[in-house]
């Protein structure tokens, strides 16, 4: 599953640190995101559409083989 999750980060301007910290995570956690290494839970998800003020569709897209 690809994902938004460091050009949102960027944008909003705060560290792989900080965005751990307001989603209750460790760093390596939010490192394996954004490399989509790891697909979170759903709840992890949520937490991450309530810090960027965005839908979870926005954040998380399926990638489509071809």
């Amino acid at each position: 599953m690809k994902n938004n999750i460091r050009k949102l980060r960027e944008d909003k301007q705060i560290t792989q640190l900080e965005l751990a910290y307001l989603a209750g995570v460790s760093r390596q956690a939010i490192i394996a995101i954004e490399n989509n290494k790891y697909d979170p839970s759903i709840r992890l998800a949520f937490k991450f559409s309530h810090i960027f003020g965005k839908s979870i569709e926005e954040l998380f897209c399926e990638e489509v083989e071809k």
